[in-house]
């Protein structure tokens, strides 16, 4: 799978939207707001799946 900075993404366990804010080492860090705050962390690449392929595939 293809994930670059700026793209919407969820988890696959806990299905929280987050934007991409950087990608290194097979780690992919996002940030969101969960109602309270900005929350920031890394997953790896594996855990993501992108939430609008089609809005990603004509940019």
């Amino acid at each position: 799978m293809f994930i670059s900075v700026s793209d919407e993404v969820k988890h696959k366990e806990d299905g929280q939207t987050m934007i991409v804010t950087g990608i290194a080492s097979g780690m992919v860090e996002c940030r969101w707001y969960d109602g309270y705050g900005v929350k920031r962390e890394a997953f790896r690449e594996d855990e993501l799946f992108p939430v609008n392929v089609a809005r990603q595939l004509v940019s």
